[in-house]
């Protein structure tokens, strides 16, 4: 099938400046000129990762300024990290999930990004990963992270069923979380998985009671668990709520015609765009409490 996305600009972050894009066509002169409040947006890309695109398009209609960035170039100089507002890690397969789904880029992220990534979430940022992203921040120990060491706590493995899970699932959504990601968020939502290691699992039960005392559920499977997850738990936060983590695809669903009933269906269920605007607008004020 054909790729009609445009292949996504890669940052480039000169020494003591700004992250710069690649050379791009001639602007539109009818296009609307870019929003210089718009927040930057770093989308991880590489070594298996494949839905960048999709992630990309979904910040810049939420109103970031999203550019991509091979993980091995943001590895090499992890100051990098210091000009952007928010990080995402995309779905995929990261280095193929040969040693399990997501573990050798949450390794390289623990190794080469975790002062980074401390110091960029201290900093008010926000992170979110989905599916092999979220398998890599749990790995890595920066999600649930309840006791601040960033000591792995939780883990994503093979679904209880033993098979790949490609179907949209209900997801309730825990308005009790206060993250920026969650605010005014709709109470029931819809959203795609795809994957074959979504199944949640805390090292211990008092993880799992740590997690709901702290309001850090994010996400829980209504109805059918696909994965056999515990507690139906499909996403968490970390303490602070800045960084988010989800199996399901919220990038996946831009609009309504992406809906598998959006022909019948009236009110068609609210896209995932919600999501990423409320990480906008929160990134748009002023200041934000360290």
């Amino acid at each position: 099938m054909p790729n009609h996305h445009p292949h996504p600009q890669t940052a480039s972050v000169p020494a003591g400046g700004a992250p710069t894009a690649a050379p791009a066509p001639t602007p539109d002169t009818d296009a609307p000129a870019a929003d210089p409040d718009a927040p930057l947006a770093l989308v991880i890309t590489g070594h298996g990762i494949n839905a960048e695109l999709e992630l990309l398009e979904m910040l810049r209609r939420a109103g970031a300024a999203p550019v991509a960035m091979h993980i091995n170039d943001l590895a090499a100089d992890p100051s990098a990290l210091g000009a952007f507002r928010l990080l995402a890690l995309p779905g995929g397969f990261s280095f193929g999930d040969h040693l399990g789904s997501g573990k050798v880029l949450a390794n390289l992220v623990r190794r080469r990004l975790g002062d980074a990534l401390a110091a960029f979430t201290a900093a008010g940022n926000l992170t979110i990963g989905i599916c092999n992203g979220f398998q890599v921040l749990v790995k890595a120990g920066i999600l649930p992270n309840t006791t601040g060491d960033a000591q792995p706590e939780v883990t994503l493995v093979h679904n209880a069923d033993g098979r790949f899970q490609d179907r949209w699932v209900r997801l309730v959504v825990n308005l009790r979380n206060p993250s920026p990601w969650l605010r005014g968020a709709p109470g029931l939502v819809e959203f795609p998985i795809r994957h074959g290691e979504g199944r949640f699992l805390p090292a211990e039960p008092s993880i799992l009671t740590k997690l709901n005392l702290g309001n850090q559920v994010a996400f829980r499977y209504q109805g059918r668990n696909p994965n056999g997850s515990a507690d139906a738990i499909a996403g968490i936060t970390d303490p602070t709520g800045r960084v988010l983590g989800l199996m399901p695809h919220p990038e996946a669903f831009l609009d309504r015609h992406n809906h598998p009933r959006w022909t019948y269906q009236a009110p068609t269920p609210a896209s995932g765009l919600w999501l990423f605007e409320n990480a906008v607008a929160h990134l748009r004020r002023p200041s934000q409490p360290a």
